[in-house]
This record gives structure tokens, C-alpha cells and sequence, in this order.
């Protein structure tokens, strides 16, 4: 055990040691944590790795270099990079196969992936193709690099996934946006969207807890707000006079207005499509409560909005604080830079270790 001062009690119920695994998945890094009850944050193990779907893109890319035959295998994942790979394998004449549970990756409905060129079968790799495995969380990799350094993966394990969800004739954005403004509809508490049991149509959420059984699954946006809260300055703001609460992603930024824990407006967009510009206004028509989901979508062309009536009457939201590996974009607008325990690219993993200690009844981890 490394040394420093406890963090908070001696373990956490519910887990068999105390001890929580927490990855936010990113598309372009996945963001690691291993919690320790009575080790300070600075001195917990913390990993910054490439994200399995730029690892999966790396690996179809080099079946593509070499001329072979590409087969799919393991399960559902995030695309971008994966599938982008895919793609460019088909594009360049080369055959796909894919199981009926990896081939959801490139798309939910079966009938879009074969349209595409891709053979979905059962069972092994056709002779001579060469097999890769697609999955957003690979434990036994991670256990192998940490096991030289003495450290074991907890049994506990907590995953946050970007979601857009599937529903039949349903376009991916109705869907996600329909989650989003089920979080504000149900209250905007966002520790409650922490579970081991996912919405059904959360079709990635679903794909990680079969293949991580018993893991708790968390969208990515609702972990990094919380996160973001576990900055003592941010969370004084968001106490007293609420808060807009930016994280600026690899692939998506996600903002919300916040009182307390409670989300009271939200909007998703891809962080290509923003700017320093477009977010200024973006949060000023947040604020003002006038930024309705079918403006947002047509003027900006993004996830959704959503915003509860009720939030007028809880602040003014002057606050604007920012994490993610692209808040570079926004500096010049002044906004605090958060840093929950003094490292902002774990606050995902941060914010999943606060939200499942509440749930299972523990204060969080204390101060930064």
C-alpha cells in the first residue's frame, strides 16, 4: 500500500475490499482510476490510455495493410475510430465477416451492416481471415500491465460509455436525446443514472455489463459533471447559486446547468461542431432558458437541449467551469478550469467513484 492520509472510512459497502475500478471511456483515451479507501487521491493509480476504439481502428488497420480478410469478433462497442477502420477495410475490397454481437458495432440493425458488404455469421473466422476483438473494456490487458507493479484489478468495477442507444425506427440522436431529457424529467439527479442494470435501449451500456458482469455502468457526461463537482470551488458555486458545468470531449461536449447535484438544462453537441463563439452563446441561451431542443438541433446540429421550467427559481448560474481534453477551446473565455483532486482528466473516473459510493452509503472521497 503506498502511503498518505485516508481519504474517507476504511471501505465501501457493497464491495468486497473497498476498492472500485472506474473507466471512463473515451473516444480517444480511456481514463483509469483504482480507489483505495485510505489513500489520498494524489496517491491513487491513474492511467490516461488509448481508447479501444482507436486500439480496435489500429488493429483492422493493420489486416487492411496486410490484404487478409477481416472477421469480427466479441462484442458491441463505441465507433469513431473502429468503425472508420472497418469501413476503409471494405472500401478497399477486402471482405468482413463479423458476429451477430460484434457486428452491432458498426450498426444496431443487422440489415444496415450487411447492406454494407459485411457477412454476419455465427461462430469462428472464415478460413484465412484474421480475427479482431472488439469490446470497449479489455480487463485482462489492464490486469497484465498493472500485475509487474504489484497491483490487482478490484473486484468492484464501474464504466462510463457514451450511449446514443438504439431503438427500431428511431434515429440514434431521437434516442439519445429522449435519454437526456429523461434525466431532467425524473428530477436531474445524476447519481441515479449509476446502475448494473442499464435502460434497454442503452445498447452499449448493455454490451459492457455482459461482458463485465456485475459492472456498474454510467453515461460518460453525467460521470465527468460529477466529477467536475468533486472541485471544491465548483461545487461552492454549484451549492449556492448553481452552475454551468462544461466537459469538453474527444468526440462530444456535454454542459449542464446544475443546483446542488440536480440538473436542471443540458445540451450535447460534437466538439468539432463548437467553438468559443458558439458556446458563449450556447450558455447564454442556456441561462436564459431559451435554447429549446428543436432550435438546438436545427441551428446547431446538435444531440439535444433539454431544460427543466422549474430552474428560474434556483439561480443565476454565473459560474462556468470547464474540464476535458479539449477545454483548451474555451480559455479564452475566462471560465474556471476544474480539476477535481488536482487532475482534470480523471474527473469521469472521479465522478463514477463519488456516484457509486453515494449510492452504496458512504460519504465521498472528501476534499481535493
Amino acid at each position: 500500500m503506498r502511503g498518505g492520509e485516508p481519504v474517507s472510512g476504511n471501505s465501501t459497502p457493497g464491495t468486497p475490499d473497498g476498492r472500485i475500478l472506474a473507466i471512463d471511456v473515451g473516444a480517444g483515451t480511456q481514463d483509469i482510476l483504482i480507489y483505495e479507501p485510505g489513500q489520498t487521491p494524489e496517491n491513487l493509480v491513474k492511467l490516461v490510455l488509448p481508447s479501444r476504439t482507436r486500439i480496435v481502428g489500429w488493429q483492422v488497420a493493420a489486416v487492411t495493410r496486410a490484404g487478409r480478410a477481416l472477421h469480427l469478433d466479441g462484442t458491441l462497442m463505441g465507433g469513431g475510430a473502429s468503425t472508420d477502420a472497418i469501413r476503409a477495410h471494405l472500401a478497399a475490397g477486402l471482405p468482413v465477416s463479423a458476429t451477430p454481437a460484434a457486428a452491432g458495432t458498426i450498426h444496431n440493425d443487422p440489415n444496415r451492416v450487411t447492406g454494407m458488404g459485411v457477412v454476419i455469421r455465427p461462430g469462428d473466422a472464415p478460413a484465412g481471415a484474421e480475427t479482431v476483438i472488439l469490446g470497449d473494456i479489455d480487463l485482462p490487458a489492464l490486469a497484465s500491465a498493472l500485475e509487474p507493479f504489484g497491483v490487482a484489478l478490484p473486484a468492484t468495477v464501474a464504466v462510463a460509455v457514451q450511449d446514443h442507444g438504439y431503438r427500431p425506427g428511431s434515429g440514434n440522436n431521437d434516442v439519445r436525446f429522449a435519454y437526456l431529457q429523461g434525466i431532467i424529467d425524473a428530477g436531474g439527479a445524476l447519481d441515479g443514472l449509476l446502475s448494473p442494470i442499464p435502460a434497454p435501449e442503452m445498447t452499449r451500456m448493455a454490451a459492457v455489463t455482459r461482458a463485465v458482469p456485475g459492472a456498474f455502468v454510467m453515461d460518460t457526461g453525467a460521470a465527468a459533471v460529477l466529477g467536475i463537482l468533486e472541485d471544491p470551488r465548483v461545487r461552492e458555486a454549484a451549492d449556492s447559486d448553481g452552475a454551468v458545468l462544461i466537459n469538453a470531449g474527444n468526440m462530444h461536449t456535454f454542459a449542464v446547468l446544475v443546483h446542488g447535484r440536480r440538473v436542471v438544462g443540458l445540451f450535447e453537441h460534437h466538439t468539432s461542431g463548437i467553438s468559443a463563439g458558439i458556446v458563449t452563446e450556447l450558455v447564454a441561451r442556456l441561462r436564459a432558458g431559451t435554447l429549446t431542443n428543436a432550435a438546438f438541433r436545427s441551428e446547431f446540429d446538435g444531440h439535444g437541449a433539454a431544460l427543466d421550467p422549474a430552474y428560474r427559481s434556483l439561480g443565476r448560474f454565473a459560474t462556468v467551469a470547464v474540464t476535458g481534453p479539449h477545454r483548451g477551446i474555451l480559455r479564452d473565455l475566462g471560465y474556471l478550469e476544474a480539476a477535481p483532486h488536482g487532475d482534470m482528466m480523471l474527473a469521469g473516473p472521479f465522478g463514477l467513484v463519488a456516484a457509486l459510493r453515494r449510492r452504496i452509503g458512504r460519504d465521498v472521497m472528501g476534499t481535493a
